[in-house]
């Protein structure tokens, strides 16, 4: 299913949000385009790649795509690579921390045709040109991945925000959060585990603070809209306690001795 976020003039934000069936992780997938230029977020793998393929051609040229870009490694994110660098002219848009990393993702003979065509962001990110406007990469450093990128169409006002604020368990991917109270729980555990912890978060909420967004949309799941529920979900995330603040001398321990098996045969 493909959800306008977002519709002015020749600026429109798609989400995709069921392209992924069965047992494979559900994903949004996120397509911006502006005029005659085009950018894709977040592409994920072999499991999404066939139908959001379909999808976006019905929209553009799909060679004439501008952008891939990834806010981190995972392969729910990027594993698609080798596909979209052979079907598009597309610059690879990722951290510079990962950029080595890419041909890792794709066979040999297309390791080449990734030449030149890789945008790898430094530390502090970077604005991208996009037509009269432009993509805005903020960093989301540890959050979870050690080179993570956010991104912000200061057109629509939409912070695309990795995965932060992924609620893994929600059945409703792609309306927005009506109830936050009761939305907490759905991204609760998945934060406390992949998050590394408040300092990060508490760094990245004050940041977002000073941005002007009407829309955070994650990853995964359900986005948040509107200022009151972005500064609901701000102000629980910067006091999220998780990853390395939970832990405790018992983390790290070593697994017990297996029982001895005691032979069951006659002497």
């Amino acid at each position: 299913m493909s959800v306008v976020l977002f519709e002015a003039g020749d600026h429109k934000v798609h989400l995709f949000t069921d392209l992924v069936s069965g047992d494979g992780i559900q994903s949004n997938q996120f397509f911006i385009s502006h005029g005659h230029h085009s950018a894709l977020f977040d592409p994920g793998g072999n499991l999404t790649y066939q139908p959001l393929y379909n999808a976006i051609a019905k929209m553009t040229s799909i060679r004439e795509l501008d952008y891939v870009v990834a806010t981190h490694q995972d392969p729910d994110i990027i594993s698609s690579l080798d596909k979209w660098l052979m079907y598009t002219d597309a610059q690879i848009v990722i951290s510079k921390l990962w950029d080595r990393f890419l041909p890792h993702l794709m066979p040999g003979y297309m390791v080449e045709k990734s030449e030149g065509r890789i945008i790898s962001i430094p530390d502090q990110g970077m604005r991208l040109p996009f037509g009269e406007s432009e993509i805005v990469a903020v960093p989301a450093h540890f959050l979870h991945s050690v080179g993570n990128f956010h991104f912000y169409d200061p057109v629509s006002k939409i912070l695309f925000s990795g995965d932060v604020g992924a609620s893994l368990t929600d059945a409703e991917h792609g309306r927005p959060v009506n109830n936050f109270d009761r939305h907490v729980y759905k991204m609760q555990g998945f934060h406390e585990r992949y998050m590394v912890a408040n300092r990060a978060c508490r760094l990245w909420a004050a940041m977002v603070r000073t941005m002007d967004v009407e829309m955070i949309v994650p990853q995964h799941g359900r986005p948040f809209v509107g200022r009151a529920m972005i500064n609901q979900f701000l102000d629980w995330f910067e006091r999220l306690q998780c990853g390395v603040d939970l832990m405790t001398r018992h983390t790290y321990s070593v697994p017990p001795a297996r029982p001895r098996l005691v032979s069951t045969s006659a002497a």
